[in-house]
């Protein structure tokens, strides 16, 4: 049996947990994905020796890398750093690539709801402003909110690492 085998309820409920906590308070904590990340490595060692150790770390680095400059460049949190190394050093670099591939599109699809439904409901609250009285209706001196701004909101991107992830399982054939 395969580390492939061994890597699916744990990540799983990783993700399920990360994907809370980041939707309740867009965080992902360390006590979640530290311990995560350690048993993956742990895992591969006792199932694959020296040579699971090394896909580990590869798993590790490669999710630290990609996941690591897209934070140093603003767009990703540390939490989805930490999260997509551990999850690296579950999966390996092979599977860990289909990952990120599908979590970019996951990504995408939950950006384009996101934009939609926020530049929808900015529309739809500076109706009920100017209906209720005016630009200044007493209920805001700031005409434009930032909980409305979706271009000033941080999306929790787990959810999307959680579809990216669970989605390789199903893209490569063991």
């Amino acid at each position: 049996m395969g580390v492939h085998s061994f890597a699916w309820w744990p990540t799983v409920i990783v993700l399920a947990v990360a994907t809370f906590t980041d939707l309740r308070s867009r965080r992902i904590p360390n006590w979640l994905v530290l311990p995560f990340l350690v048993a993956g490595i742990a895992v591969s060692g006792w199932l694959q020796g020296w040579h699971g150790i090394e896909r580990s770390f590869a798993g590790l680095g490669l999710g630290l890398l990609i996941y690591g400059v897209l934070f140093f460049m603003g767009g990703m949190g540390a939490g989805d750093v930490k999260l997509c190394a551990a999850i690296g050093a579950w999966i390996w670099p092979r599977q860990l690539l289909f990952s990120l591939v599908f979590t970019a599109m996951a990504g995408g699809i939950m950006v384009l709801v996101w934009l939609v439904f926020f530049v929808y409901l900015k529309k739809a609250f500076k109706a009920v402003r100017k209906n209720a009285g005016g630009k200044d209706s007493g209920v805001s001196t700031n005409p434009e909110p930032v909980e409305l701004d979706p271009l000033k909101r941080k999306m929790p991107y787990a959810p999307a690492i959680a579809v990216g992830t669970l989605l390789s399982f199903f893209a490569i054939p063991r």
